[in-house]
């Protein structure tokens, strides 16, 4: 599958470059994919977060250094990005579960984490409801916030800014705003460039945009389309990584540099019949 072997390619440039600066939007380029759809694909296949990968690596490699050869800590430290050797002990410390002056001596107990390599199973082993959708650019309305993309702490904020929405009681005005498909709240992720990502809480509307909420235009694209039933929120994040690890391998299709949408319909999101949807903007492989 080529998409898996340009996965692969990231992965050695990673393993090229750990100790030196790792671009996410080089590993982006490598993959052929947006930064925000590697790291969100990366995530998804590997069960561990793209920077905790990377983490894990250097401390890997900082530990035989430590143990087989004669640099001094603080040049160990530099060498692996980190600017000082109290943030160094710190990391090594919670990785391996002594100091880095302990982990000096012989026969001290340490932690390695291979290199990865993606290999994909299909297993197919339930059946996932999908549809093909072509639609015209829409205009959303709702909230906005934007998160950096380095690192990819913004996957553990999202959440937060959904709970600060909802608290802040603007989600009934964002449903009125509601008179075009999807036919829901909308979550969409916007990678506006490769060093930031706008999530936006909203509607698809093409009312007027009220003071105080924001407005964006997706673009004309190809959705595959995912009906997700279950508990909020196993059930979507579930389903999205079967999607990555599954669907999207033998379908044809690859990840197109649109936003990414999930549709939330009314209802009790903790309900085991709770149903929504997962929007995969496609493009077809060359």
């Amino acid at each position: 599958m080529e998409w898996i072997s340009r996965l692969n390619e990231a992965v050695d440039y990673i393993e090229q470059n750990l100790d030196k600066e790792i671009s996410h939007d080089k590993l982006a380029q490598i993959a052929c994919c947006s930064t925000f759809h590697f790291i969100r694909m990366f995530s998804y296949i590997a069960d561990i977060p793209l920077s905790e990968y990377i983490r894990r690596r250097r401390l890997t490699m900082a530990a035989f250094d430590l143990q087989t050869g004669n640099d001094k800590i603080v040049d160990i430290a530099l060498k692996y990005g980190y600017d000082s050797p109290t943030a160094f002990n710190r990391a090594f410390q919670n990785v391996h579960g002594i100091s880095p002056t302990a982990a000096k001596r012989q026969g001290v107990s340490l932690k390695a984490y291979p290199r990865i390599t993606f290999k994909i199973t299909i297993k197919g082993d339930s059946e996932m409801n999908y549809k093909i959708v072509t639609k015209e650019a829409f205009k959303i309305a709702g909230v906005k916030e934007n998160f950096s993309m380095k690192g990819d702490e913004c996957f553990a904020k999202i959440p937060f800014f959904w709970q600060e929405t909802v608290q802040s009681g603007v989600i009934p005005s964002i449903l009125e705003l509601i008179n075009r498909e999807p036919y829901g709240l909308l979550g969409v992720s916007a990678n506006i460039n490769d060093n930031e990502l706008s999530y936006y809480i909203a509607a698809a509307t093409d009312k007027a945009t009220p003071e105080g909420m924001e407005e964006y235009m997706v673009p004309e694209c190809t959705w595959a389309v995912f009906e997700c039933i279950g508990a909020m929120p196993y059930a979507i994040q579930e389903l999205q990584k079967r999607i990555i690890t599954e669907w999207l391998p033998t379908s044809g299709y690859e990840y197109a540099n649109v936003p990414d949408i999930e549709v939330y319909f009314e209802g009790d999101q903790q309900a085991p019949d709770y149903k929504c949807e997962v929007w995969l903007p496609i493009i077809k492989k060359q």
